[in-house]
């Protein structure tokens, strides 16, 4: 496998110009002088590289928490709105239905009257 292939071979970079970082720390400690303080110093070292890299990545996996439940959170105000516009022009629609039958039965009037006062007009003539 893909896997195998790269512990076997340790020059190999993993992928994405992303090297093992370990390799690197052992290549520039081997041309330091070998002495048991140099070795606690390296490991202490990487010790706190390593905790500082696991305290940045557990802040950026709160972080990332916080932004999906705030991004639930505006996604939830906006399907409300969503559905509160909805409703509001459904509500227009039959309103301006109901008003035009309206204008149409008051137009119907109007020319009812208008020939009731030619009629009128006609017989006083």
């Amino acid at each position: 496998t893909v896997d195998r292939e790269i512990m076997c071979d340790p020059e190999r970079e993993v992928g994405y110009e992303i090297t093992n970082s370990w390799d690197e720390i052992v290549k520039a400690l081997h041309g330091a002088p070998v002495s048991t303080d140099t070795e606690l110093d390296a490991s202490d070292l990487v010790r706190g590289e390593v905790m500082s890299l696991r305290t940045t990545v557990l802040g950026q996996m709160t972080e990332i928490r916080e932004l999906h439940a705030a991004d639930r959170r505006r996604q939830t105000v906006i399907l409300e709105m969503l559905r509160t516009d909805h409703r509001r022009s459904t509500k227009i629609i039959k309103l301006r239905t109901a008003l035009q039958g309206q204008v149409t039965a008051l137009q119907g009037q109007v020319t009812a009257l208008q020939a009731h006062v030619t009629a009128l007009q006609g017989q006083q003539g």
